[in-house]
């Protein structure tokens, strides 16, 4: 392979990458609509989506109903196998350490995000789950997909949601 084919190999893997990444951020915005801070990921294999998932913690009552559990949950329902091999996870928000352990153990081939998650990330950030050699399996990780606007859409819910519970309390102090 020349540089000019490495390089369009690249050019390629982005614009893929960039494709889904745009999908992940549309399953955000269902988590949003429910409440739920934004977060979606899509699972593809072969450039086909094989399941899909946003956060449902809240909805469910359920503290493992991140974006990325459901969606590897919906795979192996759908590849008939908790293995998922050669597939590839884009997510608008690196994994926390329980989603990270997920992915190793569903022997994800590739894991795309979009914000860096430095309070709890297990891709890079804080802890490296995913590319730990004293695990059995490794993933390999690109970072920084449409970063800003993953990092933007959490922000965004964080700072209405503290001006919603503002407004709420002005309004319980005015009513006693």
């Amino acid at each position: 392979m020349n540089k000019g084919e490495l390089h369009k190999t690249v050019d390629t893997q982005q614009s893929i990458d960039e494709k889904w990444m745009n999908y992940a951020l549309s399953l955000a915005d269902q988590a949003e609509l429910l409440g739920e801070i934004p977060v979606g990921a899509v699972l593809v294999k072969n450039d086909r989506i094989v399941a899909e998932g946003w956060n449902l913690s809240i909805v469910s009552h359920d503290a493992c109903a991140h974006a990325e559990i459901m969606a590897i949950r919906e795979a192996g329902k759908t590849l008939q196998n908790y293995r998922l091999i050669d597939c590839t996870l884009y997510v608008t928000l690196e994994p926390c350490p329980m989603c990270a352990g997920a992915l190793v153990h569903a022997r994800i081939k590739r894991l795309v995000y979009g914000a860096g998650d430095y309070k709890t990330g297990a891709a890079g950030s804080v802890f490296d789950l995913v590319r730990s050699d004293k695990l059995n399996h490794q993933i390999e990780v690109t970072s920084d997909i449409f970063a800003e606007r993953c990092a933007a859409k959490i922000s965004n819910f964080f700072k209405r949601r503290r001006k919603e519970k503002k407004v709420l309390k002005k309004q319980l102090l005015a009513d006693s």
